[in-house]
């Protein structure tokens, strides 16, 4: 399948790189589906992460918020008894990375592993300077509003 061109919308707008970069990647990449993850939008501002890391300890689970990468990576521990004794193993010990773009001003707040599922919470907070801010109009009065009645 090929991959969409954006080159008339970066030729029509300015400082949208880092979203068409992202766009186009996104398109190529044949990426690995594990661990599973859900996304979900508890608020307008307010974001759950959450991976299913079965088998995985904290020690071994490592999360990198750096700029508007958020990385998760997994590094089982090499100490699980070969030996002969299983029978069968299903579950899923393979290292892994997963990362997420995150827009501007999207910070991890916590992080909890319960039930070999890995919750992260992330809120938007835009500074008082980005928010928009009503701009009264200055200058001189009309002159029937200026003189009384």
């Amino acid at each position: 399948m090929r991959g969409l061109d954006f080159t008339p919308y970066r030729r029509a707008t300015v400082g949208f790189d880092r979203l068409f970069d992202f766009l186009e990647s996104t398109g190529r990449a044949g990426e690995d589906n594990y661990p599973p993850f859900d996304i979900e939008k508890l608020s307008d501002d307010a974001y759950r992460i959450t991976l299913a890391v079965a088998g995985f300890r904290r020690d071994e689970l490592d999360i990198v918020n750096q700029q508007n990468m958020l990385t998760i990576t997994g590094r089982k521990a090499e100490n699980r008894n070969r030996d002969g004794s299983f029978l069968h193993v299903g579950i899923a010990t393979r290292a892994f990375e997963r990362r997420f773009e995150l827009a501007d001003f999207v910070r991890v707040t916590s992080a909890d592993l319960s039930d070999g599922l890995l919750t992260i919470e992330l809120v938007r907070e835009i500074p008082e300077a980005m928010k928009p801010r009503r701009i009264d109009i200055g200058g001189a009065a009309p002159a029937d509003e200026t003189q009384p009645a």
